[in-house]
């Protein structure tokens, strides 16, 4: 179990060093993550009503085209300076790998969103400290990076991944996205995870199954 974890850790440290020293995931999708918040509070009539429908959908636009975005150039630096191929003849595993850089990536959204949430709760005047969001944004977060780390690892070495990257994650996140989308507005509106019985199970079932699924599916995507 150690020499399992040890890799991935020995992942998710290189990858944090990298991002301390050129900034480039987080600061990107920071950004990107925070103009969609701000453009669409403005584009939006602030009615309690409209904000109740509309501010649920633009959070999680933020966060999953931000973590596209974060994804496709994490493993872009990683092609452009070969460390994917010498990732690929170190002596572990391929499921080792994917865990490694999809908890880097998980790591790094869930940093940008505790950074955007604050500013899009003052925007659209939700409490800024909803403790039932915890565990929303976690569990969907883990599913919007375990599909986006196969995808983009699929999309590495394509002219075109930047389109690529998102026609093929959509179609298979579309799930959890709808169900993260409900459970917030459920939670914002006061309703609790209790008034979203249905929704919260399908995305712990959804995160159960791709975290099973996309490691093997890793495994035949980066094969030399």
């Amino acid at each position: 179990m150690k020499r399992y974890i040890k890799p991935i850790a020995a992942i998710i440290w290189k990858d944090t060093l990298l991002e301390l020293r050129t900034k480039d995931t987080v600061v990107a999708v920071l950004v990107f993550s925070l103009l969609v918040v701000v453009v669409f509070s403005f584009a939006v009539d602030p009615t309690p009503q409209i904000v109740a429908l509309t501010a649920p959908g633009v959070l999680w636009i933020s966060f999953v085209f931000g973590g596209i975005l974060g994804m496709s150039r994490s493993f872009s630096s990683e092609a452009e300076n070969s460390s994917i191929s010498t990732l690929l003849i170190a002596p572990i595993g391929r499921d080792a790998i994917f865990f490694g850089k999809m908890l880097s990536s998980l790591l790094f959204m869930l940093l940008v969103e505790i950074l955007v949430f604050p500013i899009f709760a003052a925007l659209f005047n939700f409490p800024l400290l909803v403790i039932e969001m915890v565990p929303i944004l976690v569990l969907s977060t883990v599913a919007v990076v375990t599909v986006g780390t196969v995808f983009s690892s699929m999309s590495i070495n394509t002219k075109a991944r930047e389109v690529l990257l998102p026609v093929l994650f959509f179609p298979i996140a579309l799930p959890a996205i709808i169900a993260a989308v409900e459970i917030t507005g459920a939670v914002l509106q006061g309703s609790g995870l209790l008034g979203v019985a249905d929704w919260l199970p399908l995305l712990a079932a959804f995160d159960l199954i791709f975290l099973v699924v996309c490691p093997v599916a890793f495994s035949f995507v980066v094969q030399d």
